[in-house]
């Protein structure tokens, strides 16, 4: 729970919280900079930039 509380944190610090994620990129970047965790805090600054779901099939 300390590490998954200290990658909240640190997402909050970077303001990923601020505005509604409206892509997966933003999203995926709140998910790797909160399961780094207290890495964030030794240098770590996961992003991801590009992401593509899977479309349904027809």
């Amino acid at each position: 729970m300390v590490w998954i509380g200290s990658g909240m944190a640190a997402a909050m610090q970077r303001n990923h919280f601020m505005n509604t994620p409206v892509d997966c990129g933003h999203w995926g970047t709140i998910a790797v900079t909160v399961a780094a965790g207290p890495l964030n805090y030794l240098g770590a600054n996961p992003k991801v930039t590009e992401c593509q779901l899977p479309e349904p099939s027809q």
